[in-house]
């Protein structure tokens, strides 16, 4: 079975900007923090 698509809204996407941008956490560890792929979050 196929999972669903998941569609992030622009407040989501500000929030991971602005945490990333903070260098508080490594890439991969928002990524398995928010179960995302570390690609999505560099796009």
């Amino acid at each position: 079975m196929s999972r669903k698509r998941r569609q992030h809204s622009a407040e989501f996407k500000a929030k991971m900007a602005l945490k990333v941008l903070s260098d508080q956490k490594t890439l991969s560890e928002l990524a398995e923090q928010y179960d995302i792929s570390p690609s999505v979050i560099t796009k």
